[in-house]
């Protein structure tokens, strides 16, 4: 089957509305995947061009979120930013989290990946679900990286445990401009990754809520860089 990012797919297997980019051998049978996600108000498209970058060895999938809030704009759940900060609705961000593993775990027998060498990233309130994915089912990706984004507080009581942690890596990145989401959450995710033991990468550019050219550079470099070592350890 030929694959491209112009096409979406609606699989009655799989959970999610996607796009993907077959790896450069032309096989998805074996390889190992990325899966992006977009912000809220955007749709998968928006990253269209950010997944063209990725390392050519890669399967990479765009996810389109579960809820409509417009004209090919989509959300992992609905949010007020407010002067004491972001107001999310709770039900929404856990089914969304549920629905992902779901997806995830269904990517093996629909596109033959590696479900040994899938890694999770997004961008805004793509990376906040990233996180939730990754920190409480690290069994089921490799690592996540947060562009932009947080570490929901409300995922705390179902974060694994630092032993099913220990192996799990994580990019971070993050404007200290940032006026939508202050760059103290990315500090504060910082702190907590740390103290779990998850290994880290982490980045502050002087930048606003944007994903700018250094953060894509650097984390196409983090995720090549897993490649290598995932390929190195047999994993």
């Amino acid at each position: 089957m030929t694959h491209t990012l112009m096409t979406t797919i609606d699989q009655p297997s799989l959970s999610l509305v996607h796009r993907i980019r077959a790896p450069q051998s032309g096989s998805t049978t074996g390889s190992p995947c990325l899966i992006l996600l977009h912000g809220v108000g955007a749709n998968e498209a928006n990253l269209i061009d950010f997944a063209q970058q990725q390392d050519p060895r890669l399967t990479v999938i765009l996810a389109r979120g579960p809820i409509t809030i417009g004209p090919n704009m989509y959300a992992w759940f609905n949010v007020n930013f407010t002067s004491s900060g972001p107001k999310i609705n709770p039900e929404q961000a856990e089914q969304s989290r549920q629905t992902l593993i779901d997806f995830i775990a269904g990517l093996p027998a629909a596109y033959g990946i590696d479900a040994n060498r899938v890694w999770i990233a997004g961008f805004s309130q793509g990376g906040i679900l990233s996180a939730s994915v990754g920190l409480t089912r690290p069994d089921k990706v490799a690592g996540f990286g947060i562009l932009s984004g947080r570490i929901l507080p409300e995922i705390g009581p179902l974060i694994a445990t630092s032993e099913a942690l220990a192996r799990l890596q994580a990019f971070v990145s993050h404007g200290v401009h940032d006026s939508k989401l202050a760059i103290e959450f990315a500090r504060s995710a910082q702190r907590l990754l740390n103290e779990r033991g998850v290994n880290l990468t982490y980045h502050e550019y002087d930048a606003d809520h944007e994903l700018i050219g250094s953060m894509q550079r650097d984390f196409k470099h983090w995720i090549a860089t897993q490649l290598d070592v995932a390929r190195s350890v047999g994993r």
